[in-house]
């Protein structure tokens, strides 16, 4: 191992890698609230606003995100709507994972038994304090795999950005190997890649374990 040339890579590499959890962590912070709020609007009784939030969540999850990614980017200046590179990532995962997160907290709500909504007015709860202290954790807890898969699916789809020509770690990884026609960039992209993924999979475990008394 070249740990010469290891170094000489390695901040090209973190660079991209900062890149990376940024596009990472504002889909998280912006998406998963994004998603609450289509969840509880597909749950309305109001027909025009299911009607436009289900072809949302129809358009956003039936088409590839790539694809998403290069119509904002490209395809939007055609109508004159015009995003610079970042803010066309930033809205196009934003609105892709919002949908899924929907869906997924659309089925934790649909597990909460009538029963609780009931005790909670017996309790004189408002609708916001029925929601916040006792359908929210309930529907954390439930919800965590499937959050988890998606939230580890985001680490790996941040390389799609490359179509946009940033610089994200998987393009500094790749940019590094044609150069030097050696695959060691790609490799250190591979562990840091698993290193995010085992990071993320502990923190998901831990979450795990607190909501564990929501049995």
């Amino acid at each position: 191992m070249n740990w010469h040339y290891i170094a000489s890579i390695l901040p090209a590499l973190l660079s991209g890698t900062q890149t990376t959890l940024i596009i990472f962590i504002t889909t998280l912070v912006l998406s998963i609230p994004l998603g609450i709020v289509v969840s509880i609007g597909l749950r309305s009784g109001w027909r025009p606003l299911q009607w436009v939030l289900n072809a949302y969540v129809w358009l956003m999850r039936g088409t590839p995100l790539l694809l998403q990614l290069i119509f904002i980017f490209y395809g939007l200046p055609m109508v004159s709507i015009y995003f610079d590179r970042m803010s066309a990532v930033f809205l196009a995962f934003v609105l892709n994972y919002a949908a899924y997160f929907a869906e997924i907290f659309r089925g934790g709500l649909q597990g909460i038994p009538q029963g609780q909504y009931d005790a909670a007015k017996v309790l004189k709860l408002t609708p916001l304090q029925t929601f916040r202290l006792v359908v929210l954790p309930q529907v954390v807890k439930s919800v965590i795999p499937a959050v988890g898969n998606e939230v580890i699916n985001l680490v790996k789809d941040s390389s799609l950005v490359y179509v946009l020509g940033i610089g994200d770690l998987l393009r500094a990884g790749n940019i590094a190997a044609a150069r030097d026609v050696t695959l060691i960039p790609l490799v250190l992209v591979g562990i840091v890649y698993l290193a995010l993924t085992a990071l993320l999979t502990w923190g998901l475990r831990s979450l795990e374990k607190h909501y564990a008394y929501y049995r």
